[in-house]
């Protein structure tokens, strides 16, 4: 890490109020305060919001111990339906540190967070507004980017999650990684972090977590936060992805703490294990709303069937016409007519229907019916989500393909 910045930044977050001045908010203090609070031995706390007085407010956290030491920056709830990434940063942001600062912003989209889905009301993806070389493209990336560059961190996490594994291609999925920024150290913390997590908290060999480089700046995809921290600001950066389907909500965040608490250990448990709660095979239970299935093509992936374990979950149909579409040989411009309304809630009744299409990870259509119309060249993948009034889903996909894409 670039320990020769270290004196400079602590000295930075110390006096909050100078910095926050800088970047358009004020500093409100702790949770119940007006004054910064000191709620632990040897560390400082304060909050304050960004958007203020918008739908999007939403807040920061800042940690400084009185041991000088590195800025971490975590950040969650990028993407709203991704769950244990924010419950996650929730629980990091009242971390007791023993060196340098933490700064978490938990649910850095309150708009996605609130609806339980990928984007924001107007459908705007918060992970694609970082253009590297430029300002940022929204006011909520702008808000975000200034509390980043103001507090110009050592290492970034930004914590998300995938309804696929990665195996080597992000199309398939990228659950279970860890992305890095480029160099010796950043990719070595990352390996060094994901077997730790892996040998000490995953049962399953399928779970085994991963490492991955960032893409380059020209390829896809491009706009992502710790993309813009690492090239721009220096920082040691990390994607840290965790599989939505099929694995239970403590866990995940179990995971997720875990992997921070390793990514980031050196700069903030200079000299003991760190030890935040979560002992091996002991996670904790967080309380969240139920949650909807997690989808991130951040090195994108795909929607993936999610059949609910829960009994009293949704259960999505699709029904299609012409009938069964998806085992017929279908013409390049025919139009099929899914229909999700046979779709049932054991205890309850559906909220909303979202359709994801083409396999980009986004659930960008609502209604019980949508039309999709047979491309020439290759298949669509579709997937239905149905939401309950308690917010619990399910999901069915099928796959529509032209003849000639058709396999035999």
């Amino acid at each position: 890490m670039q320990g020769d910045r270290l004196s400079r930044r602590s000295v930075l977050t110390i006096t909050a109020g100078c910095a926050l001045t800088s970047v358009g908010v004020a500093a409100t203090g702790g949770p119940g305060g007006d004054e910064p609070t000191e709620t632990d031995a040897g560390i400082s706390r304060d909050s304050f919001p960004i958007m203020a007085g918008t739908d999007r407010e939403t807040t920061v956290y800042a940690a400084v111990a009185d041991a000088d030491g590195p800025t971490v920056v975590v950040v969650g709830g990028v993407h709203g339906n991704e769950v244990a990434g924010y419950v996650a940063a929730n629980e990091i942001a009242d971390w007791t540190i023993d060196a340098g600062t933490l700064v978490t912003i938990p649910e850095a989209n309150a708009v996605a967070v609130e609806r339980g889905t990928r984007t924001d009301d107007e459908g705007v993806d918060l992970n694609r507004q970082f253009p590297e070389g430029d300002d940022p493209e929204t006011a909520l990336a702008r808000a975000i980017w200034d509390v980043v560059s103001e507090y110009d961190p050592d290492v970034v996490v930004d914590l998300h999650e995938s309804t696929g594994i990665y195996a080597g291609d992000p199309v398939d999925g990228v659950g279970q990684a860890v992305f890095h920024s480029e160099g010796d150290d950043a990719a070595e913390t990352a390996a060094d972090a994901t077997e730790y997590a892996t040998q000490n908290y995953v049962d399953e060999p399928e779970y085994a977590f991963q490492t991955g480089s960032f893409s380059g700046p020209e390829n896809d995809p491009q706009g992502l936060l710790v993309h813009k921290a690492a090239r721009e600001l220096g920082a040691d950066a990390f994607l840290v992805e965790t599989l939505s389907t099929d694995v239970d909500l403590e866990t995940r965040v179990q995971w997720q703490t875990v992997l921070t608490e390793q990514l980031t250990g050196d700069e903030l448990f200079p000299e003991d294990e760190p030890d935040n709660g979560h002992a091996p095979g002991d996670p904790d239970e967080p309380e969240v709303p139920d949650e909807p299935d997690g989808d991130d093509p951040d090195e994108p992936d795909a929607p993936d069937e999610n059949e609910p374990d829960d009994p009293e979950s949704p259960i999505a149909t699709i029904r299609t016409i012409p009938e069964d579409a998806d085992e017929l040989a279908l013409e390049p411009g025919q139009t099929v007519d899914l229909d999700g309304s046979c779709s049932s809630v054991p205890d309850g009744e559906i909220g909303r229907y979202e359709w994801g299409v083409g396999g980009n990870g986004c659930f960008d259509e609502t209604g019980e019916t949508i039309t999709v119309t047979i491309g020439a060249n290759g298949s669509h993948s579709v997937v239905l989500r149905v939401v309950d009034d308690s917010g619990r889903t399910g999901t069915e996909s099928i796959t529509l393909s032209a003849g000639r894409n058709r396999e035999p």
